[in-house]
């Protein structure tokens, strides 16, 4: 039985309710003193004993209560900190100020292969020198990789401190291991988007309907993707939404600009490094992104300005998924979907032996044509309102709105930087404007160039009238040019009745087809 003696603390009350135990010669497994508490584990005690102790404790000066209870505090904290240490998926491990350890989660013990407690850590870990290093510096290292047990796991130190505010001592340390892609899917929370899959990609445009139908097609199947279209088009809003529908999707998403990065340093993030690879390199090595997202998804962008030599490491890498880190010796094997991205003609540049014929249809396995904004009718009215909210949130100010009679001049923007450019101009608009209404002048959208019947258009006073006068003077500019029903259709791609309903409702002349 456990019981839990409460009493009024005074000198020598302990030693007078552990002598009337004694006195009975009771087997005591644990002792617990939290004045004014004393807990007491005697699995002998019987309830006949019990009820003669209760009577005889009470008549002790100053006891006030003796009850019962199920565990003693530090059982209760024991229990709780093993189920605490089993719910962590990765290993880790207690260890003493002298690096010792004290303590493994069953992670780590099964890790290990036998329960490594007592043990010194240098006999846990491959380097010679980590367990000395980890006790000069106060367990205070950097995220490092190391050896454990033949695998290559990256290593968390924290330092445990005890003592009182004034008066602080180093207890040890918590060391936690884990492996790269525990460290990627870290790293892809922290671009996380709340809007994933499909609803990520604003719009009902025609095109946009297209694209949408031929990603669902895709994203499921696991292979590599290349993903063109002009800049700014969202190219990576395109490869997150893609691996948010595809069996990865639990799994890291990084991503790296080929373009923005020298090819030494876009090797070395890509590949990793291995310990002592060059000056400065960090200890122990550093995996790169093809191994911090293990089982995911890797998007790299503008790979068409890929150096020649990273096209050929990449290329053995798509082949068996086999790579070495820079200035390493060990081959790595890695289970990662590649998405690429790219504004360039890669065809072209084949063609011009800029960029290998072999790797393009490495590459080129699926495909996804993003359409330009001037593409999308629209969806520009959508997104300009999309992104208006969210610039008067970001800059926190009162909610604005688009006069009607931004809407031809907005739809008939040529946009050469594509959504890009439109959040931008919406952005600047928002935090320019001091009115409740963004009006034309607003916008600065320097070198549009509109049509007389836009001009006249930016008179309207509802959204229905302005796409109204784009429509019709949209048609009659290109009727001009394709002067049938069936070649303004294929033009336009739509339907020839379409436009010949078009035609009539606008009073356009027809000719037939």
């Amino acid at each position: 039985m456990r019981i839990h003696v409460t009493f009024n603390d005074r000198v020598g009350i302990t030693q007078e309710v552990l002598a009337l135990l004694g006195a009975r010669n009771l087997n005591l497994d644990a002792v617990e003193m939290i004045p004014p508490n004393v807990y007491i584990d005697a699995p002998d005690l019987s309830q006949t004993v019990l009820d003669e102790l209760n009577y005889a404790l009470l008549r002790v000066e100053g006891v006030k209560a003796v009850d019962l209870v199920d565990l003693l505090p530090g059982q209760r904290r024991r229990l709780q900190l093993d189920a605490l240490l089993a719910a962590m998926s990765d290993p880790v491990l207690a260890v003493d100020p002298n690096g010792y350890v004290l303590l493994a989660n069953p992670t780590l013990v099964g890790l290990c292969g036998r329960e490594p407690a007592g043990e010194p850590l240098s006999n846990l870990f491959a380097e010679p020198d980590l367990a000395r290093t980890l006790v000069d510096k106060g367990f205070r290292l950097p995220m490092c990789e190391v050896n454990f047990n033949g695998q290559d796991l990256l290593l968390d130190a924290t330092p445990i401190s005890g003592g009182s505010d004034t008066a602080r001592f180093l207890a040890g340390g918590l060391l936690t291991l884990y492996p790269p892609s525990r460290i990627g899917e870290r790293l892809a929370s922290l671009h996380h988007d709340h809007a994933e899959g499909l609803d990520s990609l604003l719009g009902k445009s025609a095109v946009l309907k297209q694209l949408k139908a031929r990603l669902q097609k895709v994203a499921g199947l696991d292979a590599h993707l290349l993903i063109q279209g002009e800049t700014g088009t969202g190219k990576e809003l395109v490869a997150r939404a893609c691996h948010a529908m595809s069996a990865r999707r639990d799994a890291p998403f990084l991503a790296l600009n080929c373009a923005a990065l020298p090819e030494s340093l876009a090797e070395s993030e890509l590949f990793g490094y291995s310990a002592g690879a060059f000056t400065g390199a960090q200890r122990g090595g550093k995996p790169g992104l093809l191994e911090l997202s293990d089982q995911g998804t890797v998007f790299l962008d503008e790979v068409g300005e890929m150096s020649p030599y990273l096209q050929a490491k990449l290329l053995r890498f798509l082949s068996d998924g086999c790579f070495r880190r820079v200035g390493g010796d060990r081959e790595v094997h890695v289970n990662v979907r590649v998405l690429c991205a790219t504004h360039r003609d890669l065809e072209k540049m084949v063609s011009e032996g800029s960029f290998r014929e072999d790797l393009y249809y490495r590459l080129n396995v699926l495909n996804l044509m993003v359409p330009a904004l001037r593409e999308r009718g629209q969806d520009i009215l959508l997104l300009a309102e999309h992104f208006l909210r969210q610039a008067c949130t970001q800059i926190q100010r009162s909610p604005c709105r688009l006069a009607p009679a931004t809407y031809p001049l907005l739809l008939g923007n040529a946009w050469a930087g594509n959504v890009r450019q439109l959040q931008n101009v919406i952005f600047r608009a928002a935090a320019i404007c001091e009115g409740e209404v963004i009006d034309c002048d607003d916008l600065e959208l320097a070198g549009t160039a509109l049509s007389s019947q836009q001009a006249d258009a930016l008179e309207v006073t509802s959204l229905e009238a302005a796409v109204q006068g784009f429509e019709k003077s949209l048609l009659e500019k290109f009727y001009a040019a394709y002067p049938s029903t069936r070649q303004l259709a294929v033009r336009l791609q739509t339907s020839h009745t379409a436009i010949g309903q078009r035609l009539r409702k606008y009073g356009i002349a027809n000719r037939s087809s």
